[in-house]
């Protein structure tokens, strides 16, 4: 284990979306496109919404990619063109496979909304391997008490998805992959294996340091292949681990689009155009619209949607 592991610290992005919902996105990235098969990372919130406020992203499809929604404070009401309606609160989990396409939207739900309410969370969007790019859409959730804890010496690690520290998550993954919720407590440390080739560590909150190095929190620490990383918790520290192994060739991103082709994502394109995608069964009378094109489309590429999570 060399002193310095960290190749890339990422300060994400930062958008204000309205009344305060801040939103950082730390993939992609110019410096680093894709962690393993993960392609796409945001945090938003936290934030407080005014009673009768809320999140309200319409329904907008996706194609090539699995969503994975985790949520620290609130809860979001998930539903999808194959009838799924499913609200999801702290530690559980949305996986949502798009494969040949869906369409879903992610919204507050009416009761939530008769008072003031909290947001905070992660969504991230992994790629599918090539040979499952096109295979039926399907979308699972996973309670809190369904996912693997791993504790001990001021660590408690919440597997989200893959594998991490010889323990499994129930999601149906696709390909190798970790995901991962580390506390720590002050003074604590944390060993990150070599296990994949890729991985990351983003610091939801808190302050680390590794290899003589200060990181502090809202940074995406991309850590160099194949070798372990210690990280020392300057104070109460909350991770987000994630790693996995290279993806099977290059992605092309387009909105919310993800495809090893780009032929794919036009035929994607105009799907959602001509409105070949479905609806949302309980959410049909809005949709966000195909955004225009931009002067390039190089992969991988994200046209930007402020309503897009």
């Amino acid at each position: 284990m060399s002193d310095d592991v960290v190749e890339f610290d990422i300060a994400p992005a930062t958008r204000d979306l309205g009344n305060g919902f801040l939103v950082r996105r730390a993939l992609p990235n110019p410096e680093c496109r894709a962690i393993g098969p993960f392609v796409f990372f945001d945090q938003f919130g936290p934030t407080i919404f005014d009673a009768g406020a809320g999140l309200d992203v319409r329904p907008h499809p996706h194609i090539g990619l699995a969503t994975v929604t985790y949520l620290f404070e609130g809860e979001i009401v998930h539903r999808d063109s194959l009838g799924n309606a499913q609200i999801i609160r702290p530690g559980e989990v949305n996986w949502m496979i798009a494969g040949a396409g869906i369409v879903h939207s992610e919204r507050t739900g009416t009761s939530t909304r008769s008072a003031a309410s909290a947001l905070a969370g992660i969504q991230t969007w992994v790629a599918l391997p090539r040979e499952h790019e096109q295979r039926p859409a399907s979308f699972a959730h996973h309670s809190v008490d369904e996912l693997p804890i791993i504790e001990g010496a001021g660590r408690r690690i919440r597997l989200i998805a893959g594998a991490l520290f010889d323990a499994r998550a129930p999601v149906m993954t696709l390909s190798a992959m970790g995901y991962a919720d580390a506390l720590l407590e002050s003074g604590s440390q944390l060993e990150f294996d070599s296990e994949y080739e890729q991985r990351a560590i983003y610091i939801l909150s808190g302050a680390t340091e590794s290899g003589g190095r200060r990181f502090e929190a809202a940074h995406l620490l991309v850590l160099r292949a194949r070798e372990c990383v210690r990280v020392h918790a300057l104070m109460r520290s909350r991770l987000m681990l994630l790693g996995g192994e290279p993806l099977d060739g290059p992605r092309h991103l387009w909105w919310n689009f993800v495809s090893s082709s780009r032929e794919r994502i036009a035929e994607a394109k105009a799907a959602w155009r001509e409105g070949r995608f479905g609806v949302v069964p309980g959410d049909e009378q809005e949709f966000i619209p195909l955004p225009p094109e931009p002067a390039h489309i190089e992969a991988p590429n994200c046209a930007d949607d402020s309503e897009a999570l």
